[in-house]
């Protein structure tokens, strides 16, 4: 059958290697013939609760096999799926139900509690599976147990689907404070992923990890681009991801083939993953994406597991990855790696402040078109209207590329160099910074572990740039040391008004660095 839909990959697989472990986790597994069997099932019981092409279908659980049926069973029933933060606040997870309009939802007995407050507020939910009690509160909601949606028939679903229709919807942070929907196609969500099994040469006999949550675009790669290549995907528990050696144990005894996640997690596991103690000969490529790896570290790590691939993989979720660096060789110095070429079936351009396309080596935004490209965002017409850059080809029709924000420059092989965001470029005192320099000149001090910087207003219309930092362990630099550091690397104007020396960054539920709050923990401490 041919593959227009990311829910081909599953069947397709129950045909092939029906016996083939698809999904696992916690020592369980689910074959793709049950994987198949079990998604149709609840795929046939959404419809059969009202679910119809187009629909937003919530996930709220925690990670479990049942992650897995319910993305698939969704897409399969003609809806999209929207998963949400299991830990996020009430409020915000509401914002997103309302925002979205869904009206059913797919959890576990476990979130009782938390769903039962969500469906407090003015949420329109009509139907919710995957909980053993009924919330007493709302009795108007239809309530069916997993196994009952798992008598549901099975059998095959005759689509009357398109590779234009969406596939899923993943909420990240906005700029007004309120999150904002990312729609992904069943053709963006496919195209990325018939890249990534191609270009990693991804087989049935890899074993995928899941590190990332399922409201992170870097899970997309796990579960889709895994069972394009008929692989399994081994889903790895949340507690796990906060304790990097029982993680390392778990990628030696799932023997993981080819891992994804952000380079916090690989970080972790480098310093605290007792990495040298463990069987890690099943591993053979390791990709990387959401924010800059620190070269020293990356450097360190490729010394350590020096039979590895190594990846960097570059794209806002609004773009899946759409370019991508495959590390020759420990990096020297202290420079950061690129961010590479563009994937196959896309194009690149990059403009100037005027929207005009700059040459090699000048420095402008990053611009995406092509398969990989989300649909827009969800119910923001006006934010759609500035978003995208059209470049008219003939008569009415244009080209249509995704405004990255993000700064670049390539160099003389070609590959793009991440030079910042747009947005992370600051005015203070008349002169321009850009964030994300000044970070790569605190992480060039030997004895600093992590950095984040980020603006702090001054009350007079201007910025003063604040910084914080995570020293190495036995570490003894005070900001004094700091501020002698980059004033041998950056113009004065450039160097932090403060630099609080920290023991921990707050971060988000994907493993990035939390700048907002750190800015806001920062204003509050100088009282600002």
């Amino acid at each position: 059958m041919a593959r227009f839909l990311l829910t081909h990959a599953v069947t397709q697989g129950a045909e092939k290697h029906p016996q083939h472990e698809a999904i696992r986790f916690a020592g369980q597994a689910l074959s793709y013939a049950e994987l198949e069997q079990r998604t149709n099932s609840i795929a046939r019981a959404l419809i059969e609760q009202g679910v119809r092409r187009g629909d937003r279908v919530g996930v709220y659980m925690n990670k479990s096999l049942e992650s897995a049926i319910a993305i698939y069973g969704i897409m399969k029933a003609g809806g999209a799926y929207v998963p949400l933060d299991p830990f996020a606040p009430v409020q915000r997870l509401s914002f997103v139900i309302q925002d979205c309009g869904i009206r059913h939802l797919l959890t576990q007995e476990m979130k009782l509690a938390q769903v039962e407050e969500i469906m407090r507020t003015p949420v329109k939910v009509e139907c919710i599976i995957g909980l053993e009690t009924a919330i007493d509160h709302r009795p108007d909601v239809r309530y069916l147990t997993w196994e009952e949606a798992y008598q549901t028939p099975n059998q095959a679903i005759s689509y009357s689907l398109t590779e234009q229709d969406l596939a899923y919807i993943l909420y990240t942070s906005g700029s007004t404070g309120n999150p904002k929907g990312i729609m992904h196609t069943h053709r963006s969500g496919l195209s990325f992923a018939e890249w990534a099994a191609d270009e990693y040469g991804l087989r049935q006999e890899d074993r995928l990890s899941n590190h990332a949550p399922l409201h992170f675009d870097l899970s997309t790669f796990d579960f889709f681009a895994g069972a394009i290549a008929g692989a399994t995907t081994v889903i790895i528990p949340e507690a796990l991801t906060k304790f990097p050696a029982s993680l390392s144990r778990l990628i030696a005894d799932e023997r993981i083939s080819v891992w994804y996640s952000v380079p916090f997690a690989l970080i972790q596991l480098m310093e605290h993953g007792v990495l040298e103690s463990r069987d890690l000969s099943a591993l053979r490529w390791v990709l990387f994406a959401g924010e800059v790896f620190p070269t020293k570290h990356l450097r360190e790590l490729m010394l350590k597991l020096p039979g590895v691939r190594f990846s960097n993989l570059y794209g806002p979720t609004e773009t899946n990855v759409c370019t991508y660096y495959h590390v020759p060789e420990p990096p020297v110095g202290d420079e950061t790696i690129p961010i590479g070429l563009p994937c196959a079936n896309v194009e690149d351009l990059v403009l100037d402040a005027d929207d005009r396309p700059v040459g090699r080596g000048e420095v402008g935004e990053l611009v995406i078109r092509g398969g990989v490209v989300m649909k827009g965002y969800w119910g923001q017409p006006d934010r759609n209207a500035t978003c995208f850059y059209r470049r008219r080809v003939f008569n009415d029709f244009e080209d249509i590329f995704y405004r990255t924000g993000d700064l670049v420059q390539q160099d003389e092989n070609g590959n793009y160099r991440y030079l910042g965001r747009k947005d992370r470029q600051i005015k203070t005192r008349g002169y321009r910074v850009e964030l994300d320099e000044v970070e790569v000149a605190l992480l060039s001090h030997q004895g600093v572990e992590e950095a984040a910087v980020y603006p702090i207003p001054d009350n007079q219309g201007s910025n003063l740039i604040g910084a914080s930092v995570i020293l190495k362990p036995g570490s003894l630099l005070t900001e004094a040391d700091l501020v002698e550091h980059l004033n041998n690397r950056l113009p004065s104007y450039a160097v932090p008004a403060k630099i609080f020396i920290l023991d921990d960054f707050p971060r988000t539920s994907t493993g990035k660095i939390n700048r907002r709050e750190l800015q806001a923990w920062a204003l509050q401490s100088l009282g600002n």
